[in-house]
């Protein structure tokens, strides 16, 4: 299985340093996916449940097949969380749904 690439995962912990995430403050769970991917979902645990200590934010993720990809999937997501919470900036992600949001307003 394909897992995140070395440079997305030194982005990651570059973002981390700058925002002051420390991977101990980080608990880390695995439990078994639901779903689809067959043999390997049942068998395997599959996705992650990332808790925050200091903040209590959580973050679950069990999109992909692999245990690797998932990790780096919820903790990206995690930091997304963070940011916005500590920063105030919101994702990308956060900024097309208010902007889908806006545009379904206007229409009516």
């Amino acid at each position: 299985m394909m897992g995140p690439g070395k440079k997305k995962i030194e982005q990651l912990e570059k973002r981390m340093r700058l925002l002051g995430i420390r991977k101990a403050d980080i608990k880390e769970r695995f439990i078994r996916s639901s779903g689809k991917g067959g043999q390997n979902v049942n068998k395997v645990a599959t996705c992650v449940f990332l808790k925050h200590i200091p903040t209590g934010i959580t973050v679950k993720n069990g999109s992909e097949r692999s245990q690797n990809l998932n990790r780096f999937l919820s903790l990206r997501s995690l930091v997304d969380k963070l940011e916005e919470k500590l920063l105030g900036k919101k994702s990308a992600k956060a900024l097309l749904g208010e902007k889908k949001r806006k545009q379904k307003k206007k229409k009516f």
